[in-house]
């Protein structure tokens, strides 16, 4: 794996709730279990929460959480709030 990590962003008031204020994160990972896996053993806890309550894009391309979306070093994986409604 390169040197250069991953990088995971979350929005302000996401931070805010789960992660102590902090917004960014560089993990070492090679696909989207493991951002959430490295997020895990950072928060014990949030895997859950981002697996629920969040959707995800990957350098700027949207999916529901798919474990298996690869990632490579540089990337940039953005935890996005689901909006609940009706």
């Amino acid at each position: 794996m390169s040197d250069t990590p991953v990088r995971v962003v979350f929005t302000s008031g996401f931070s805010r709730r789960y992660t102590g204020g902090v917004t960014e994160f560089a993990v070492n990972a090679r696909n989207l279990r493991g951002v959430i896996k490295e997020m895990d053993a950072r928060f014990p806890g949030l895997a859950e929460t981002l697996t629920e309550e969040t959707t995800v894009a990957v350098d700027g391309e949207l999916f529901e959480i798919d474990f298996l979306v690869p990632v490579r070093p540089g990337t940039e994986v953005f935890f996005i709030p689901k909006i609940e409604g009706g």
